[in-house]
Formats: structure tokens, sequence, C-alpha cells
């Protein structure tokens, strides 16, 4: 990450040296996405074979992906200031984030209104396997066919090119994989802790 922070950039109209952000933006959004897949797929393993362990790393990942909204949506803010002079712009992407918050936060919240384990656990696989059929549309499709203030061509372009600088390119790729090894970590971590305090409950 110093890397990114110490290596020239090439110029991007209407981003500049701002566009170092991508390389903490883009990959804590992208972490957002990865955790609530896991979270729906072990929803549906625990829907599957009703074991429990399934439902806490869904549980977890969700948690972790509901943090890393969160950071993604205080470094676009930023990002948004710097560029558009504001915090807020209720930009496609922005607005796309805080709904995915919204439904997330549904979420826990259900978990937290049921006392038993069982139920507990099925109602939420459901709701986490809806919850996640929104989000594709909103991080991906939404945000494609609005008009949006972001700069859709500093990664890859509408026919699907790469547009990035070879140098900026392998860092953003760096970056990207080292969250997605944080986030891996985390989630082993988390569930570990998950099970501890259960034990002690």
């Amino acid at each position: 990450m110093v890397a990114g922070i110490l290596v020239p950039i090439p110029f991007i109209p209407a981003l500049g040296d701002k566009a170092r952000i991508i390389y903490l933006h883009v990959p804590m959004s992208w972490i957002a996405v990865l955790a609530f897949l896991v979270s729906m797929i072990n929803s549906i393993g625990y829907l599957k074979s009703r074991d429990l362990n399934k439902d806490l790393v869904a549980y977890s990942s969700a948690e972790i992906g509901f943090l890393f909204s969160i950071l993604a949506t205080v470094t676009g803010s930023l990002w948004a200031k710097f560029n558009w002079g504001s915090f807020w712009n209720w930009d496609p992407r922005e607005t796309s984030i805080f709904i995915l918050l919204l439904i997330y936060g549904a979420y826990f919240s259900l978990r937290s209104a049921i006392e038993n384990p069982e139920q507990k656990a099925k109602l939420s696989s459901v709701y986490s396997i809806i919850a996640f059929v929104t989000v594709p549309f909103f991080i991906f499709i939404m945000p494609r066919i609005v008009e949006s203030l972001h700069p859709e061509d500093a990664i890859i372009n509408k026919q699907g090119k790469i547009t990035m600088n070879p140098v900026m390119l392998s860092i953003f790729l760096s970056s990207l994989a080292g969250f997605t090894m944080f986030y891996f970590w985390m989630l082993d971590l988390k569930v570990r802790v998950e099970k501890l305090y259960q034990i002690n409950h």
C-alpha cells in the first residue's frame, strides 16, 4: 500500500492524484460484496444441512460485509468531497450502498429479535439469500443504468477493456488480493470469537 502512495500515477481526468483512493475504496467495496456472497452461500448451506456452524459463518461474514460497506461509504464520501465539493450527492452508487446498509441492518435487527437459535438461523438464512439478490443490482447494474458522477472509465471502459496504467493496475490488483486475504483472516477470527462467546453463554 505504501507503494501505491509513493509511486507516481498517470493523469486521470477529474481525479488527478486523488485517484490513489482507488487502492482503498474499490477493494473495500469488493470485500463487502464478497462477504455478503459468502454469507448467502453459508445461509443456503444451513437450510440444506441445519448445521448451526454454517449460520454462524453466514452471520459473521454479513457483519464483516456491513463493516466494509460502511468503510466504502466513508472513503467514497471523502472522495466525493474532494471531487464534487460535497460529502454526499445522492449519486447512484452512494444511494445503492446506502440502501444495502439498510437491507443488511434489517438482517441484524431480525436476528436480535429472535431468541430460539434454530428459528433465528432459519429466518435469517432466508433473509440473507433474499438480501443478496439485491446486491448485484445495486452494486453493478443500477449505477450503470442511471447517470452517475463516478468516473466509470478509470479502471475498465464500457467495451470491457482495462484502461488503468500497468503500474497502477499491479498495485490495484495487489490491494485487492491483500484485502481478500485480510477478509478471510477476519472471518476465521470472527467465527472463533463467536464460538467462544456461545460456549461462555
